[in-house]
């Protein structure tokens, strides 16, 4: 099966490194995003100047039919979908109280029905082929749950339940599904939490540091390639929680 990989919400930080490592390791790969069509159409130009295969292409991944034109984009210029990886997400941080139906609704549709959404949009060639791969990205706060982040754990927690669940179904099929589960990684969405807190949460990293976009990219790229791992949740947050 041609090697064709779709990354979702991959126009920056995890989903960009991701995408990038992706298409210097021989991936053709469609760089999936909503809003940030300027950073997403730049790493398409960078990526393109590499000698890399490389298109973009705007969906919101809780919106099925605009999952269906994207998969069907890429299909038509790149071949089917013989590696998906579910990294699009968001999230608020409030309190339990807090929390309106509207925002509860809207982190669950994007982070757990993106996953359903574009695992299923992809499926049917991987079962033809008897081949195919999905890692989806999670969080040690799926994992272990987070004070102010009950609508973003709790989606992240459906993630590794989807994962064990497809991985089961899908073996006999071939297809291997696993997940990531990312720490505290340097990037922009991070930001949001000041700099107080930033620092006493470096400070209680066991490397003192946070990990990087590159870091979670490479644990993708190995489960991406390990022809008999399934079904399995790697942690990448440098000891942070054991």
């Amino acid at each position: 099966m041609k090697k064709v990989a779709l990354v979702t919400g991959s126009s920056r930080g995890i989903g960009a490194a991701i995408a990038s490592l992706l298409a210097r390791e021989g991936w053709a790969v469609c760089i999936n995003y909503l809003q940030q069509r300027e950073k997403a159409e730049a790493l398409v130009f960078h990526l393109r100047e590499e000698g890399c295969t490389v298109l973009c292409h705007q969906a919101d991944v809780s919106d099925r039919a605009q999952v269906d034109a994207m998969v069907r984009h890429t299909e038509e210029e790149l071949g089917h979908v013989s590696l998906l990886v579910n990294n699009a997400g968001i999230a608020k941080q409030q309190l339990f109280q807090d929390i309106d139906a509207e925002t509860w609704n809207r982190i669950l549709s994007v982070n757990l029905g993106g996953c359903f959404h574009c695992s299923q949009a992809v499926i049917g060639p991987m079962l033809k082929a008897h081949s195919g791969c999905i890692v989806n990205i999670s969080s040690i706060w799926g994992s272990h749950g987070a004070s102010c982040e009950s609508a973003y754990s709790s989606s992240k927690h459906a993630i590794i339940g989807l994962t064990r669940s497809m991985a089961a179904e899908l073996a006999p099929s071939g297809i291997r599904v696993n997940c990531v589960a990312p720490g505290v990684i340097d990037t922009d969405m991070i930001q949001a939490l000041g700099p107080d807190t930033l620092e006493q949460l470096r400070l209680e990293m066991p490397f003192k540091r946070f990990g990087t976009p590159e870091e979670v990219a490479r644990s993708v790229l190995h489960l991406a390639t390990a022809d008999y791992i399934t079904g399995q949740v790697l942690t990448v947050d440098g000891g942070f929680i054991f």
